[in-house]
């Protein structure tokens, strides 16, 4: 029997938002289905709660979340393949509400809750707007715009028993206390244009239904982005007038001028199964590998941030040159200790008992099969053309490639230069070093392990460089990031990932003066064996 969690802010008996009606019609539909569910108020889940259902084999659907407590929320993060996201609003921004930002575009530090929405396997939204707005700002490929709302068969007959009444020539306005609904300004409108409205408003379903039918326009002017707005699409259904702006969700829809009236009551009606199918097939299906087209074995390193390996999993397997194997090599750290590494969608797993740090996955590595080897950091993120940028460049440029590329300056690291993501460099750049994100053939990996690093704690990317550069004349360089396209970056996440506080450059157990000091070390022992930098930096 399938089952199913189904967590919200509030239930449709508590208050009759378009949210709540929505989520009762899903939940009435899982329960015609046999699917047991089992409701909680989010304030009410605790992270003991999510484990014990885990345990028992539940999914879970999350819909509004904002009373849901941070250790609830760890916990679903840590299973990914467990939860879904049935989002209404906008609970990504602080704001709540993206229409306040140029071309909805909000800046990173109005981004919250992105490890919950980039380890959902599923986000749903409710709109083509919607959906694009949610990816605009996460930078995440797990949304499927739903594209309709969700009415029962007893809702649309009411609004067709309605759909022929004699309209008066006035206009009609929701009274709504909500400040979001902006009835005060649909008021002055109305005023300013000298036209006569009614305002309008019932907790009945019919009642209000009746009195939306009886005017021929609807006046509406939303404060927010509205994900979708089912009273807009109500009043087109029941043949009303619209003056309104494109700031609701059913107005990006390619359907919504082709219907009116009866034609789009039915059209409604018809979405109703499909919508339902494409939920529950998301929820309880596992999600399918591409076709393997490349020899190429991915590497990933988990150590304090493994909340980050679905959103960098998914990216891998969405690659337009998709990888052979995904490896996950995991450090051992507290922060692992409870997620559910099982639930990933990766080919293999090390699992250690200690940290090996930077050199580990290199490790790993020596036992891949494949012709190419792409290693990433835990906060780099691929664009979705990165793999593909990869085997081009190395078409041209044969050598070690990367995302972040240093050129050195001096004999001291942080006196360098950097192009790929940083700063996005159009064509392939010679470079010292790369990090981030390493491309390279798997037979160069002996040069990375022919002489024993200068340390352990750092600088395994200025080792592999000026190793392989000394013993086998292989060059580094970093492939084109282009401004245009991002999705040819190695890291489309830098800014956002890479500058908490379990950074080990920023970190308080390695102080930022150490780590560079350590890093200066690397460079001068490459350079002490004769390592020709791209500058020709000497000792």
């Amino acid at each position: 029997m399938k089952k199913l969690v189904f967590i919200s802010d509030f239930f449709v008996d508590q208050i009759a938002g378009g949210g709540e009606i929505y989520d009762n019609i899903l939940m009435s539909l899982f329960a015609q289905d046999d699917i047991k569910i089992v409701k909680f108020n989010s304030h009410l889940i605790i992270d003991k709660h999510i484990k014990l259902y885990l345990n028992c084999g539940f999914k879970f659907i999350v819909s509004n979340f904002c009373n849901l407590n941070e250790l609830a929320k760890q916990e679903l993060i840590k299973s990914p393949g467990s939860y879904c996201i049935m989002e209404h609003d906008h609970k990504y921004l602080s704001t709540r509400d993206p229409s306040v930002f140029k071309d909805y575009l909000a800046p990173p530090q109005h981004i919250i809750n992105r490890a919950f929405y980039c380890n959902a396997k599923t986000v749903f939204a409710q709109s083509k707007i919607h959906k694009e707005t949610i990816e605009k700002n996460l930078k995440i490929n797990n949304v499927v715009n739903l594209g309709m709302s969700l009415w029962t068969d007893e809702q649309l007959s009411v609004i067709e028993k309605n759909i022929n009444n004699t309209k008066k020539e006035n206009y009609s306005i929701v009274n709504s206390k909500n400040p979001t609904k902006n009835t005060q300004e649909c008021i002055q409108y109305c005023k300013d244009n000298s036209l006569d409205f009614t305002l309008i408003g019932s907790s009945n379903y019919k009642e209000f239904i009746k009195q939306l039918s009886s005017h021929k326009t609807y006046v509406y002017f939303p404060k927010v982005l509205e994900t979708f707005n089912r009273v807009l699409l109500e009043a087109r259904m029941l043949n009303c007038r619209l003056i309104t702006t494109n700031m609701n969700g059913c107005i990006s829809e390619d359907w919504f001028k082709k219907y009116q009236g009866k034609e789009l009551i039915e059209f409604v009606r018809s979405q109703r199964e499909r919508i339902y199918d494409d939920i529950k097939s998301a929820i309880f299906k596992k999600n399918k590998k591409p076709q393997v087209t490349s020899d190429i074995t991915v590497i990933l390193n988990a150590y304090r941030r493994p909340y980050n390996l679905k959103m960098q999993i998914d990216s891998l397997r969405n690659q337009t040159v998709a990888p052979k194997q995904i490896w996950l090599w995991v450090n051992a750290h507290e922060d692992n200790e409870d997620f559910d590494f099982k639930s990933l969608d990766v080919d293999r797993v090390f699992h250690n008992d200690y940290n090996w740090k930077f050199y580990g996955r290199f490790a790993a590595a020596l036992l891949a099969d494949t012709e190419y080897l792409a290693l990433f950091d835990d906060d780099t993120v691929p664009g979705s053309k990165w793999l593909e940028n990869c085997t081009n460049t190395m078409q041209t440029h044969e050598g070690i490639l990367g995302s972040a590329g240093v050129t050195l300056n001096d004999i001291y690291y942080i006196k360098h230069d950097r192009c790929g993501w940083p700063t996005q460099n159009t064509e392939v750049t010679e470079v010292d070093l790369v990090g981030h994100a390493w491309f390279f053939k798997r037979e160069w990996l002996k040069y990375l392990w022919q002489e024993k690093p200068t340390t352990w704690d750092n600088g395994e990317d200025i080792q592999f460089a000026f190793m392989a550069k000394i013993h086998g004349g292989i060059k580094t360089y970093c492939p084109p990031h282009p401004p245009d396209d991002k999705q040819m970056h190695g890291s489309i996440l830098g800014n956002e990932l890479g500058i908490d506080a379990k950074a080990t450059s920023t970190n308080q157990a390695v102080s930022h003066r150490q780590f560079f000091a350590e890093r200066d070390t690397c460079v001068q022992a490459g350079l002490r064996k004769g390592w020709q930098t791209v500058r020709g930096i000497k000792l």
